[in-house]
């Protein structure tokens, strides 16, 4: 079997490294925030590299506990007042067209394309995935396909049955239907929250890609992805109730629908989600919460119903094909 690389040292090294450098250079802004999820998922990575990068900068004394969650940048140990951003390369001092490390393991690689592979299929049925097959398929241990699938059991895109089967789909109209429901009771609550601490700059980059989006029909299925990410992820990011924050990813599975929408039948992206994006995005400017609150349920409400009409035009295509190690039950 290939070796699993890189190696989890490796990976904490180069997250400490990359950290260390824009703390020394002054590119982190005294003050900044830093949380293991959101930091994570920039370096595309589990949690434990960058656990271990953020305590080795802790005992260098570049960054400091507080009274909240996570560590504050503050290499001089000065009075200084909580930034609490959306965290992105910039922040950093990184290219934002490419990764700034490759610190996946092959797990967290795997996870995206099993994760592609099950949104292709689960609105056409109900499927079962073999670990030894997905094994062979990618040529991995099972355990690198179980530490993916793991992954996306925390999304909600598969489910753990008695005798080691994992399964998959379908995604039904009343799936689609908890699912909304239980985002539209979560998400504008979770806004209220963290509304207050998305900086000006961040929610201005948003609207601009919402706004590029309107001015551009052909946009790429990536960028209606990122728009998606952007409310309804990024803007809910500093969440304190881990739990809370759970029940929200698990519940954005429907989105799926619009993937294979997109690479299915071409279309670009949908002109009311984007104009109801903008108008949140604007409130959220303009200090409204409450009202980008309301918005935000107003439109997952609205997606539901979307959804829903997607979801019965997908019932008539072709089903798509499928990796080996997906079986389909029903």
């Amino acid at each position: 079997m290939p070796a699993e690389e890189p190696r989890t040292a490796s990976r904490y090294a180069m997250i400490r490294q990359v950290l260390r450098d824009a703390i020394v250079n002054g590119t982190a802004n005294p003050g900044l925030v830093l949380l293991e999820a959101p930091l994570a998922e920039l370096f595309g990575t589990s949690r434990v590299p960058v656990r271990k990068a953020l305590n080795l900068l802790h005992d260098e004394g570049l960054i400091v506990r507080f009274d909240g969650r996570g560590y504050l940048v503050n290499p001089d140990a000065g009075d200084v007042e909580p930034l609490r951003v959306a965290l992105t390369h910039a922040h950093l001092g990184l290219d934002t067209h490419a990764e700034p490390v490759d610190t996946r393991s092959l797990g967290e690689r795997l996870y995206d394309e099993i994760g592609a592979a099950l949104s292709t299929c689960i609105a056409f049925g109900h499927y079962r995935l073999d670990e030894q097959s997905a094994a062979d398929h990618y040529g991995v241990s099972r355990a690198v396909v179980r530490e993916a699938l793991m992954r996306l059991r925390d999304r909600g895109l598969v489910e753990k049955e008695p005798y080691s089967q994992w399964l998959a789909g379908p995604l039904t109209a009343r799936e689609v239907t908890e699912d909304y429901e239980l985002r539209a009771c979560l998400e504008p609550e979770a806004l209220k929250q963290t509304a207050p601490h998305l900086s000006r700059d961040t929610l201005d980059a948003m609207l601009a890609r919402v706004i590029a989006a309107q001015q551009n029909p052909h946009c790429t299925l990536a960028d209606v992805e990122r728009i998606e990410e952007d409310l309804h992820h990024h803007c809910l990011a500093g969440l304190n109730n881990r739990k809370i924050a759970l029940l929200i990813r698990q519940g954005q599975s429907p989105m799926i629908i619009s993937r294979i929408f997109h690479s299915q039948l071409g279309l670009g992206p949908d002109e009311a989600m984007l104009a109801e994006h903008r108008l949140i995005l604007e409130l959220l400017l303009h200090g409204a919460y409450d009202a980008a609150a309301l918005n935000l349920r107003e439109h997952l409400n609205r997606a539901r119903v979307r959804m829903l009409q997607r979801l019965k035009v997908l019932s008539v295509l072709p089903e798509q094909e499928v990796p080996g190690y997906l079986t389909r039950l029903s």
